[in-house]
């Protein structure tokens, strides 16, 4: 048996295997009638020569599409492709039978025999199973049978085998390269699962320039040419459910085949959550320029018969598919013009008659009552506020909520609140354009902020629907594959999973042999690059040290470039044990991320010392004025760099301005900051003297910093305890503390769990803690989370984290907090101690609320805490 399927069981822990085991018992008995024993694993490409493929001629269209993509599969791996038939006949030795149970004649005869017992599956969403069969039929010596509830559960089960065997989604996506192997086996054990969030998927948003630009030069536009590519990701991660590209495009009516591809494909589509009635906002305005009759305002006070005929459109062409429908899920209510709020003082009893017309028109064009087509109304921005203020939809239609655009979700479901049959869903970001600050151009999202959140709105019943925007789909690669593998099972992505997830993906990815080192720098970079997004990174970010007898102190700032340039020194010793044909991979995943944002912080780092020193006419500044300039010349050439890999596959999907932000939208271009010279006008073709740095920062004297994670004693209470999430955070220590499991109500101040830290005052004198937390919402609308605080086994004093995130402008108190905790990624709670004695002390957290992340604890005497901790 291969080792890479035996690592890849272990990644997906919460997938097959995992899945098998959490199965109850009699189904995990049953999936094979008769089965005694281990059977010897199935060989699946023999000295290159792979097993045959069998579809059904009848077979659903996605079925007989995966059968033939999981033939060149093989080939990737074995070097050719295998055959797929259609024909029982035909069949010989080996065989890998791919279907639907109660749609394939040839599995549903091996059922009908006593050979398979799949009673479990029926009417189940998108479950598979993948058993073995002794002599199913003459001349078939074994049959690999993958066999799903539907026609998705037989395209999951397809793909998670070509995953098993070393085919990474991201095959095409993000050129990660396929091992090849001449000899294949998987194990013959039964391999079952289900997903445990309905719809699964992701939102392309905010693609110009870059993957608008990269489309129209590589396919055409954005047309089915290329979606044909982004489904194929989509399934091949688990992902159900699209909505697709959105400024100034309208997917079904830019390319129809489009449509068309996602159903033939199995792909569930949708619209963003201002876009309703599966019609985009283009749309609306294409028709305005050829008939203002039919167009006019988007408001349904004044326009509302123009409004009803265009959504009415949305749903005919939902129902055009002869014979059927198209597979989709209906956005219902409205928003402005633009994804833009309604007008000021829009009341909800408007906003409750929209949906109610709108399902008036489903229910007249389908013929059928509206609560037979899926339903979601995104309660995005100010939407929430309608339903904060008692909006009401139909039970049926999935209520989703939303994060704060940066990470934070804003609102869950109440725990008392009765079931209700649409559910529960979460529209989260990775990537936005708005206030405080655009963030569009690489990665900065932290897994583990991600496991955090979802993971708690999964547990408060979020469970029918999960979509993030992921901007241009790359460079979002690493958080959208987590994304994705924990909306499969998230009670699968505990804890130790997601602790072992870096290092398990950069097995996946790059191979064993340096999966470790690849996890530590993939976990550094989400770490340093999430502490404060690029486009919010100037030459004021971070202080400087300043300028002392003995050199330069380059203080947080210095510690930070200390710490990117460590960080490039460890990936580029890892990229030379790299094969030739893993470098395109690499480059995109790891290389360029790493190279582009530490140069921006050293070109950002280098003004701020020319600046400061330019202040005292020093000529050192004139060494930083070149650095920035060569900094400002190596972003274009990175950027040049990366559309030029795999013969221009990329060209243009770095196209992103993300340097020298004045306001929160774009840039008009990329501009170098501004530079002074002093002396004179000095040669730019000399080489400046490289002035000398400080070679430590002096500790500062008045604080005591204690990471979250190192607590001297704990104690459980009510089920609940206090778990370390690895690398969660920025704060002193390797992750932060989170009281699991999430989704509990809230604990009486002074009995819930608790953690204890003992600490050593240097002096006596009047003492300030100050917690670092990771920003966090009440998602239950209650002011604020709390957490309690004792010392020296004094009363619990509750502190609260009152954040308010509208999405709106961030210039009133409330909003002014929450942009600088975005911004800083960190929320700091200051509580007087009052006089404490020198020597030792006993701090006690205590939990209250839920949804409350420990990072760093501070206590400083005569001394503020600062913004920042250093690296």
């Amino acid at each position: 048996m291969i080792d890479t399927a035996v690592s890849r069981r272990t990644l997906l822990a919460g997938s097959a295997l995992g899945a098998l085991a959490a199965l109850p018992v009699p189904a995990v008995a049953r999936v094979l009638a008769g089965r005694t024993g281990s059977q010897p694993a199935f060989p699946l490409i023999v000295a290159g020569a792979p097993a045959t493929v069998f579809v059904d001629a009848g077979a659903d269209s996605a079925v007989r599409r995966v059968a033939a993509s999981f033939a060149e599969d093989l080939g990737r791996v074995g070097g050719t492709p295998a055959r797929v038939v259609d024909t029982p006949a035909a069949l010989t030795g080996t065989v890998v039978m791919i279907g639907v149970l109660g749609a394939s004649p040839t599995i549903d005869a091996l059922v009908a025999a006593g050979r398979l017992d799949v009673a479990d599956l029926r009417g189940s969403w998108e479950a598979y199973r993948r058993v073995v069969v002794d002599h199913p039929m003459p001349g078939v010596a074994r049959a690999l049978v993958i066999v799903g509830a539907d026609r998705r559960g037989a395209v999951f089960g397809t793909y998670d085998l070509s995953e098993t065997i070393g085919v990474s989604p991201w095959y095409w996506f993000a050129d990660v390269a396929v091992t090849r192997q001449r000899n294949v086996t998987v194990p013959a054990d039964p391999v079952a699962d289900r997903p445990r969030v309905r719809y699964r998927g992701f939102f392309i948003n905010d693609e110009d320039p870059c993957l608008s630009g990269w489309a129209k030069k590589h396919f055409g536009g954005v047309n089915a040419a290329m979606y044909a590519h982004v489904f194929e990701l989509l399934l091949r991660m688990k992902g159900n459910y699209l909505w697709p590209a959105m400024w100034g495009k309208a997917f079904a009516d830019d390319d129809p085949n489009s449509m068309v591809l996602a159903d033939a494909m199995g792909v569930v589509m949708g619209n963003s959550h201002h876009e309703p009635m599966l019609r985009a906002q283009a749309e609306w305005h294409r028709h305005h320029d050829e008939d203002p009759t039919r167009g006019g305002a988007w408001d349904y006070s004044r326009n509302r018969d123009n409004l009803r005929r265009f959504w009415r459109g949305g749903i005919e062409r939902m129902m055009s598919k002869p014979g059927g429908r198209y597979e989709s899920v209906v956005t219902v209510g409205m928003r402005g013009d633009g994804d833009e709020a309604m007008a000021e003082g829009t009341a909800t009893d408007l906003l409750e008659r929209i949906v109610t017309d709108q399902r008036a028109i489903i229910a007249d064009v389908t013929h059928r009552p509206a609560a037979e087509t899926p339903q979601v109304w995104a309660l995005y921005k100010e939407v929430q506020d309608y339903y904060d203020h008692g909006m009401k939809v139909p039970d049926d239609v999935t209520l989703l909520f939303a994060d704060d655009n940066w990470g934070d979700i804003r609102r869950l479901p109440d725990p008392a609140a009765a079931p209700r049959p649409g559910g529960y869903g979460i529209y989260y970001h990775f990537d936005y354009v708005g206030v405080p600050r655009n963030y569009k151009w690489l990665n900065t999202n932290q897994i583990e902020k991600v496991w955090q959140q979802m993971d708690l709105a999964y547990a408060r019943g979020a469970r029918a629907m999960w979509i993030v925007n992921v901007g241009d789909i790359k460079p979002m690669e690493y958080p959208l594959g987590f994304f994705l593998r924990q909306a499969w099972n998230p009670e699968a992505m505990t804890p130790a999973t997601l602790s072992a997830y870096p290092r398990d993906w950069a097995a996946a990815t790059f191979g064993p042999a340096q999966a470790a080192a690849i996890g530590e720098i993939v976990t550094l970079y989400s770490r340093y690059a999430s502490r404060r997004k690029p486009e919010l990174i100037d030459e004021t970010s971070f202080p400087l040290g300043g300028v002392t007898a003995d050199g330069l102190d380059g203080g947080v700032f210095g510690a930070m470039i200390a710490a990117w340039d460590a960080l490039e020194a460890k990936m580029t010793a890892v990229r030379a044990t790299l094969r030739p044909d893993q470098l395109d991979g690499w480059f995109q995943l790891i290389e360029f991320p790493i190279l582009a944002v530490a140069n921006l912080y050293r070109m950002y780092y280098a003004t701020a010392w020319n600046r400061l020193l330019a202040r005292s006419n020093d000529a050192r500044a004139n060494y930083f004025a070149d650095a920035v300039e060569a900094a400002y010349r190596r972003d274009g050439e990175l950027t040049r760099q990366y559309h030029t890999i795999h013969h221009g596959k990329w060209d243009g999907m770095m196209a992103q301005v993300h340097m020298n932000y004045v306001i929160w939208n774009d840039p008009t271009q990329q501009t170098m900051p501004s530079i002074v010279r002093v002396g004179g006008d000095t040669p730019r073709d000399r080489q400046q003297p490289r002035p000398r740095f400080v070679a430590k920062p002096a500790p500062a004297r008045d604080l005591v910093v204690i990471a979250a994670t190192d607590f001297a004693r704990t104690e459980d209470r009510d089920g609940l305890r206090w778990t370390k999430v690895a690398n969660l955070g920025h704060g002193a220590g390797t992750g932060a503390m989170v009281a699991l499991p999430q989704g509990r109500p809230s604990s009486a101040a002074g009995e819930g769990a608790w953690l204890d830290y003992d600490v050593t005052l240097p002096r006596a004198g009047a003492t300030t803690l100050t917690l670092y937390l990771a920003p966090t919402l009440d998602t239950l609308n209650r002011g604020g989370v709390r957490i309690g605080v004792s010392v020296d086994g004094g009363p619990i004093r509750p502190v609260q984290a009152a954040l308010q995130a509208t999405g709106g402008s961030a210039d009133k108190p409330d909003q002014a907090r929450w942009a600088t905790a975005v911004c800083d990624n960190t929320v700091r709670l200051a509580l007087d101690l009052g006089a404490l004695a020198a020597g030792r002390h006993r701090l006690r957290l205590s939990r209250i609320d839920d949804n409350v992340v420990v990072e760093t604890l501070v206590l400083s005497q005569g001394a503020a805490a600062p913004a920042y901790l250093g690296a």
